[in-house]
């Protein structure tokens, strides 16, 4: 029944059927790495799209806030947005009451957070690079076992054709296992620098806010005298 039906494939359908079949038992994991790897990178590039990261309308208010002005327009804006950028900037007005120092930490944290689920996927593309290329040496090695054990076991077409067989599968496995690997390893490259510019690029815009949020109150908090007694040390209640 599967004969007939690869029988009637198309001639290129039909070669990839034979390609794949003749690769021996290893095709299959080499498969499974072939699914998730196509699956990871769609995901990460509808996930890593700019406006889900940098939305240009929280990066734009940012860059047009006055320093000491109002940050109500900007808090409406990251209130009804989930890119990370706004996610960030939420955590950053919640906590400007108090220092700059408590701040920043509370900032760097949500940060670090955002970090991990911004490269969220990018190891199992990291896994797939390392294993695929062995589990075609794997099944290289597989083939090969099978050529020397066809070696002076019979002689004839039978031999040949299992010495064959064995040839193929050792190629078959190498070149699959390669070509998962390849674009697989482009592709993890081409998402770590992406997430590493987003990085740069928030920091630098939480940097300016912070700087434009706190201006005015640096003085105060860092560098300003210490208050008198009278407005800092409450006053000692009457003795009855």
């Amino acid at each position: 029944m599967a004969l007939s039906i690869v029988a009637q494939l198309p001639d290129s359908a039909h070669t990839i059927v034979k390609f794949f079949t003749s690769g021996g038992f290893f095709m299959w994991p080499l498969l499974g790495c072939s699914i998730v790897a196509v699956t990871t990178i769609i995901l990460r590039s509808l996930a890593l799209r700019r406006k889900n990261v940098l939305p240009l309308v929280v990066e734009s208010e940012i860059e047009r806030l006055v320093p000491g002005g109002s940050v109500e327009r900007l808090a409406r804006i990251v209130q009804q947005d989930e890119s990370a950028l706004a996610r960030i900037v939420r955590s950053a007005l919640q906590n400007l009451r108090g220092p700059r120092s408590e701040t920043v930490d509370v900032i760097e944290t949500k940060a670090r957070h955002e970090l991990i689920v911004l490269e969220r996927g990018l190891i199992v593309l990291e896994i797939i690079t390392g294993i695929a290329p062995l589990l075609g040496l794997i099944g290289a090695v597989s083939g090969l076992v099978h050529v020397f054990s066809a070696l002076g076991l019979s002689s004839g077409a039978s031999n040949t054709q299992q010495i064959a067989r064995g040839i193929a599968e050792a190629l078959n496995a190498t070149v699959f296992g390669l070509s998962i690997a390849v674009p697989t390893l482009i592709a993890f490259s081409y998402f770590s620098k992406k997430v590493e510019v987003f990085s740069v690029e928030m920091e630098t815009l939480v940097v300016e806010l912070i700087g434009k949020c706190y201006f005015g109150r640096v003085n105060r908090e860092e560098g300003a005298p210490p208050a008198s007694p009278r407005s800092t040390i409450p006053a000692r209640p009457p003795l009855v």
